[in-house]
């Protein structure tokens, strides 16, 4: 056909054919005022759509999508197979409540012991309070919420939760969290607490329904167009446990970028290094929980937005199956990629929270048809007896495509104790057509994205957007229906070459991300930057899970010379969270056995973001007495 490709359908193509390409991304780095003019051509009528077409040819998109013919029909959300029942776990039903799945899943956990939780030197390093050591301490009346919850303010207020360096959240209000606490602390006195999560302080996205509070989507105008009336179905299930909900998370405006840069509001820091990045779009989210100021925060995943800042920042985050979690309330509930999940400090939190959120909405229970969920089996520190039976798929030469070997070093570590002391097995696979499916991903996002925002950008409102987004938009709008068709064909073709995948493995595992916690260029703090490099190393491993709809969770296993989390994703089958969650298990308390923190001398960490870990992770053991 000419200059056209015609393309085997996917059940034809040999693999062994299949040769790994690297990810070589042509577009410009841009800051400051260079940016700011960049932003402005790209807008212009003329010039602006050449711009995007050559950087659209530059990197193989107009190959892709105006010069190949694909067989697939097009998939326009994920479409599951039927799926074999995941072995050794605890089925719970959808209709089940919240507090009934939190006690099946606390009956899943290994008994909690309190002299091995919470005995702890106050002068210690950092070190995070799990839910239950909460849970343990209110129902020892060893604190009450009331007290945590004046500590966590006193905290957010010394530091300014709206203020460089550490604008954790966007919207915070003192006098609703001590309301919270103060119903929770009643509750406990007595006697009739509502469940493990009561008490708990958790904070929630800023593109996630929370009263009282806006929605933004890290916007400055949103507000003014889209009111919230009630709390979304997520944050309903967690305020029913007893939820103390802390505030709204900062986030890189809209989703649009992976971060977490926000020029509105102030961009999050990393923790770990208050001039690199937390990674986004979830970046408060992540970022307030691992600086050890609450247990879990909830975030939406839609391109690796809870798993890249989790990865970056040394927690874990879990990105569900699509459709697993109902979306109602979201400004992200009419996607076909996206998801709301937990983030928090270990597996067994992120567990609980998962436990309480799960769901489908009735539509998506009609259409998808979801197996049952069900929970692991965690009755001991090693994660579920059912793993040593699990084959891990990894695909060596991508595993290996990251910036630094420290990243991939780990992550094969890693596999090699889980190989020795569990009997997983691990097996070479092949993953096809990776830039076919980055550039299927960025069409389906974006083609939502911008539906569901054209009318407040016709109104006027583009222009009040950060420069990144208006960016991000400028390439959204240069997409065809023709393109978006043919992306949902690649889509049904990628989900036919991973679920033969999952033929031969049970989960696949790569790095969370290509490269570890980015620098923060001093000129993208007042504008923002573009850099595409960057994005396509943070989002590498994370896109079929986004675009086919598949769980994953990142789990952290190290860090790099530099003092840098390092984070392995794990991506299992549709509907398969217990798997997931129990292989991450196992990598957890592999880590912890043989973890040694980084130096501290490594760390360039202002004295602001030391004092407030010190403060954060001290908060129990100054009001708690020894546990022995």
């Amino acid at each position: 056909m000419g200059k056209y490709e015609v393309m085997k359908r996917a059940s034809e193509v040999d693999l062994s054919t299949v040769k790994y390409k690297a990810e070589n991304i042509k577009a410009p780095h841009l800051t400051g005022f260079s940016f700011k003019l960049f932003v402005n051509l790209l807008e212009a009528p003329l010039i602006g759509s050449l711009i995007v077409d050559s950087l659209k040819k530059d990197n193989g998109m107009t190959k892709i999508f105006r010069n190949t013919v694909i067989p697939e029909e097009p998939m326009f959300r994920p479409e599951f197979p039927y799926q074999e029942p995941e072995h050794d776990v605890v089925v719970v039903g959808e209709d089940e409540s919240p507090i009934d799945r939190l006690e099946t899943a606390l009956k899943c956990l290994p008994q909690y012991d309190p002299s091995r939780s919470l005995h702890a030197d106050p002068v210690s390093s950092f070190r995070y309070w799990k839910i239950r050591d909460y849970a343990y301490a209110y129902r020892s009346k060893l604190t009450t919420p009331l007290q945590v919850a004046k500590r966590i303010i006193s905290i957010i207020e010394e530091f300014g939760y709206d203020k460089p360096p550490t604008p954790f959240l966007i919207s915070f209000d003192a006098n609703e969290v001590i309301k919270q606490a103060e119903a929770s602390t009643q509750r406990f006195e007595q006697g009739n607490p509502i469940s493990v999560l009561d008490g708990i302080f958790v904070t929630i996205k800023d593109d996630i329904d929370c009263l009282p509070h806006p929605t933004n989507g890290g916007t400055t105008w949103l507000h003014e167009d889209r009111s919230v009336e009630k709390d979304s179905a997520v944050v309903s299930k967690l305020r029913s446990c007893g939820a103390i909900l802390l505030g709204k998370a900062n986030m890189h405006e809209l989703g649009m970028g992976t971060t977490g840069n926000n020029s509105n509001y102030g961009t999050t820091r990393n923790p770990h290094d208050p001039k690199r990045y937390t990674g986004g779009s979830s970046s408060g989210s992540a970022a307030i929980v691992a600086a050890g100021l609450c247990s879990a925060a909830l975030g939406t995943d839609g391109g690796g937005s809870v798993r890249i800042p989790a990865g970056l920042c040394g927690i874990t985050g879990l990105k569900t199956t699509y459709g697993r979690t109902d979306m109602t309330g979201s400004l992200c509930e009419g996607g076909t990629v996206e998801i709301i999940g937990p983030l928090a400090s270990s597996l067994e939190d992120a567990f609980l929270v998962y436990a309480a959120i799960l769901g489908s909405s009735s539509a998506d229970r009609f259409n998808l048809k979801p197996s049952p969920p069900c929970f692991p089996k965690l009755l001991s520190h090693n994660g579920s007896n059912a793993i040593g039976s699990l084959r891990l798929g990894k695909y060596t030469k991508w595993f290996n495509d990251v910036n630094s070997s420290d990243i991939s070093d780990k992550c094969e570590d890693i596999l090699k104790l889980l190989s020795n002391n569990h009997g997983c097995k691990v097996v070479e696979i092949v993953v096809p057509e990776l830039e076919e499916m980055r550039a299927a991903h960025v069409i389906s996002i974006g083609s939502a994205t911008l539906s569901s925002l054209t009318p407040y950008c016709e109104a006027g409102k583009n222009s009040k957007l950060t420069y990144d987004t208006r960016t991000s938009f400028a390439i959204f709008r240069s997409f065809s229906a023709s393109d978006y068709i043919t992306a949902q064909c690649l889509r049904r073709r990628l989900m036919e070459y991973h679920m033969n995948i999952f033929k031969d493995v049970d989960v696949i595992v790569t790095p969370t991300t290509g490269m570890t916690a980015p620098v923060i260029p001093p000129d993208a703090l007042k504008n923002g930057e573009t850099n595409f490099q960057v994005t396509t190393d943070l989002m590498r491993f994370v896109l079929a899970a986004n675009l086919l709809g598949f769980p994953a969770v990142s789990v952290p296993v190290g860090y790099d010379k530099e003092g840098l989390p390092i984070g392995l994703q794990i991506m299992g089958r549709p509907w398969a969270e217990a798997t997931i969650l129990g292989l991450a298990a196992a990598v957890e308390a592999l880590h912890r056995h043989r973890q040694t923190n980084p130096d501290p001398s490594t760390f360039s960490s202002l004295p602001v973001f030391d004092h407030l870990r010190r403060r954060c992770s001290t908060q129990l053991v100054r009001i708690l007495p020894r546990v022995s």
